[in-house]
């Protein structure tokens, strides 16, 4: 059977890799290639009304500060530490201030570092109880993702998606605003993982940051560049999060069943970052982007 590329609308498209929910629900998934814009996405998708229950447990790191255990802590330690070098990322070291829209911003951490740093700050966010959190560490009202449509254009000098844009079901309607609501030579930055990576070809059906089915679309290089060829966003330039294969790495150990998986996973991770350092196939990467008034059309 064939499916429709959520981003291209071909139908020429192959079966890549079959697997499961190994985080939470246990089932069966499959990811297929488009052959024409060599987009990976999830088959099948849940609709809008089933794809809350895959996001309902206690292990789902990035909205709970509370969870215990060692890996948990490890978690909390490298995200606080990892946002001060993704605010440089995003900022390129700009001093006057900026207008930044963060799409997916969870409990507010990253938005709370931009705030200090006096930064006007918007955020996005899809999750109740990550948005109250996110409310009250901020101090300002969180938006719901329906709302991105209502936001003025040419408004937000910075736009970032620090692992969000694999979850979107609407790339065309999400890429379409995020053109609208950035100024002239605006900075999209999109933080993905790349599964052109050592871990990722490691651990294949196991790698943790395929995440299906919460993960419906999965990027590299080649696609990311294909997707914004015609549009206003050109890309400028990509970073690595160095940090990321340690804990995708580790949570991949986990799906494995090995003994010692967070040895493990932090020898694999160790591994893939030297090897990214010849390829340049990093376990995440973060593409920045720039808007022209021009496209390539």
């Amino acid at each position: 059977m064939n499916y429709k590329c959520p981003w291209c609308e071909s139908e020429n498209n192959t079966s890549f890799l079959k697997l499961k929910d190994y985080f939470l629900s246990q089932e069966d998934f499959e990811i297929y290639e488009c052959n024409n814009c060599n987009l990976l996405f999830t088959v099948p998708c849940p609709s809008p009304s089933e794809i809350g229950r895959y996001y309902k447990s206690e292990d789902y790191l990035s909205h709970n500060e509370e969870k215990k255990g060692l890996f948990a802590k490890i978690y909390n330690i490298v995200k606080k530490n990892n946002i001060k070098n993704k605010y440089n990322i995003a900022t390129n070291g700009c001093m006057h201030s900026i207008n930044i829209l963060d799409i997916g911003c969870g409990i507010g951490d990253f938005l709370h570092y931009a705030k200090r740093n006096g930064c006007s700050i918007t955020g996005i966010e899809p999750d109740n109880e990550a948005r109250k959190i996110a409310e009250k560490k901020l101090n300002c009202n969180i938006l719901s993702p329906e709302e991105l449509q209502n936001l003025p254009d040419n408004s937000f000098d910075i736009v970032t998606m620090w692992h969000v844009l694999e979850h979107v079901a609407d790339l065309k309607t999400e890429i379409y605003h995020l053109q609208r609501i950035l100024r002239k030579d605006g900075r999209l930055v999109l933080a993905l993982p790349n599964y052109k990576s050592y871990d990722a070809e490691y651990y294949k059906d196991k790698w943790a940051a395929y995440d299906v089915p919460r993960h419906l679309n999965h990027f590299s290089q080649n696609s990311i560049s294909n997707i914004f060829y015609n549009t206003k966003l050109q890309h400028i330039d990509t970073k690595p999060l160095k940090w990321d294969s340690f804990y995708i790495s580790t949570l991949s150990e986990k799906y494995c069943k090995h003994n010692l998986s967070f040895i493990r996973g932090i020898a694999k991770g160790w591994k893939s970052n030297i090897k990214a350092k010849k390829t340049g196939q990093y376990s995440s990467l973060v593409y920045i982007l720039k808007k022209s008034d021009d496209n390539n059309v």
